[in-house]
């Protein structure tokens, strides 16, 4: 009975610090969902966030959970996930977050979460306790995901531009700040229907392992799904500012109809990645976009060493959470075996 109740409250702290990850998600990651709309002066950096928020949470009622299945079930052989992995798992996402956040940097939180599975998993068992699949499709997306953005954020900027040639500047300034409200709450919606769902997915993980749920289970119990949603819209509340002027201005300079495409473009991506399971970056499914539309206007329109800045810690993020989450996978077998 004692040793019931000691790994239970091992389970709840785990619980816990995975919500804080999702709380640092949405918090990290608002930055993709507002910097468009805040930038352009659409909306003000409060609203934003209140708007931001409220359709990260509604993306519950839209979505199914296929990622979620993936990174519970689909990114680690059955058996080989324990709580000790999950620690060092979640340590290690969350390190990088910090250090990307401190230093405004849009990295990846989603693929930090991956990465620090990954690096968790390796320490304990090796690299052949992986699912290749699971893995490789989600290291395919870090090139797919930004590409695609790019693509449909460029293509969106096109259409428009020849569609409204003769229309007034400022008439169409004033048709797509209304507009943009719309591609925001789009952007968010996928923001949160795709992210979300990560917590959720490291959380069944971990009750699955602990032996809480069933591997067999077709759904997470509905607490974690709504716990996890709640706290990303939380966390994008309360705003990356650091990471917003990275995002809404170095990157190249936006209208309204530009902020217009790229969410509309990086939705469209974050809509086909979740419907297909696939775990993907929002930072740079909206990064590629914006850099889409930015280079429609001209080449030098986007400042291309911050661009470049951005590519590196995209590279980066993986290995160094894995690094530290497999450090931390020793530190929790030494410190609570």
């Amino acid at each position: 009975m004692e040793s019931i109740q000691v790994a239970f409250w091992v389970v709840a702290l785990l619980v816990v610090l995975a919500v804080a990850f999702d709380f640092m998600n949405g918090f990290h990651d608002a930055a993709n969902s507002i910097a468009t709309v805040v930038s352009t002066g659409v909306l003000k950096p409060q609203q934003a966030v209140l708007f931001a928020a409220f359709f990260n949470v509604i993306a519950i009622f839209i979505f199914q959970l296929k990622v979620a299945a993936t990174v519970g079930k689909g990114i680690v052989v059955p058996g080989v996930v324990d709580h000790h992995v999950v620690f060092g798992a979640l340590i290690g996402a969350i390190f990088w977050n910090i250090v990307t956040w401190w230093y405004g940097i849009p990295s990846s939180s989603s693929h930090a979460l991956i990465g620090g599975i990954v690096g968790a998993v390796i320490a304990k068992a090796g690299a052949g306790s992986l699912v290749a699949g699971g893995v490789l499709k989600t290291l395919a997306f870090i090139f797919v995901s930004p590409m695609l953005g790019f693509l449909l954020g460029s293509l969106l900027m096109v259409a428009v531009a020849h569609l409204f040639r003769r229309v007034p500047p400022l008439r169409v300034d004033n048709w797509f700040r209304r507009l943009q409200l719309v591609s925001a709450g789009l952007y968010s919606l996928g923001h949160g229907g795709n992210d979300a769902q990560k917590t959720i997915g490291i959380i069944w993980m971990l009750l699955i392992a602990t032996g809480y749920s069933s591997a067999s289970d077709a759904l997470p119990p509905s607490w974690v799904i709504w716990t996890c949603y709640i706290a990303i819209g939380l966390g994008t509340m309360f705003g990356g500012w650091r990471i917003v002027k990275t995002m809404g201005q170095k990157i190249t300079k936006l209208r309204p109809v530009g902020g217009f495409c790229a969410e509309t473009g990086g939705a469209l991506t974050l809509f086909l990645a979740t419907s297909l399971g696939i775990p993907v970056s929002t930072t740079h499914t909206i990064t590629g976009a914006i850099v889409g539309v930015g280079s429609v206007r001209r080449a030098s329109a986007v400042r291309w060493g911050i661009a470049g800045n951005i590519v590196w810690a995209w590279i980066f993020t993986i290995p160094a959470s894995a690094f530290v989450a497999g450090v931390f996978y020793w530190v929790s077998m030494a410190l609570f075996e």
